[in-house]
């Protein structure tokens, strides 16, 4: 894969996850620390496979979602739903391009990743 191409998904991966980082108000340092231990994951996943460039966004908000649940908790949580207990959002597909947060509970597609912010109303 040419420097240039792995370099643009990976800082459009970057992009997209801080974006609704930022949506959902948890956009803190050791956060973001999350995140670029992800992209830094990422880099050497897509130097193997570069054919998995189209991938690399859902693949960082999965590991970042998964960082956090370990961490500090669910994230992010299900706007569609009203329901008594919160729920986190999933990333789908699993492997494949143009990732959305979708609600699994609802069976509803909430936003592309990188657009929570439309969703949250930020």
């Amino acid at each position: 894969m040419e420097p240039n191409t792995l370099e643009r998904s990976l800082h459009t991966a970057r992009a997209l996850v801080m974006a609704d980082l930022v949506a959902g108000d948890v956009a803190q340092a050791d956060i973001v620390s999350l995140v670029e231990d992800a992209v830094t994951h990422r880099r050497w996943w897509v130097e193997q496979w570069p054919e998995g460039a189209e991938f690399v966004t859902g693949l960082i908000a999965q590991d970042v979602q998964d960082a956090l649940l370990e961490r500090y908790g669910r994230w992010p949580l299900c706007p569609a739903c009203g329901g008594d207990e919160p729920h986190a959002l999933d990333v789908e597909p699993e492997l494949g391009p143009d990732p959305r947060w979708v609600c699994a509970k609802a069976a509803v597609a909430v936003a592309p990743v990188g657009a929570l912010g439309q969703v949250l109303g930020r």
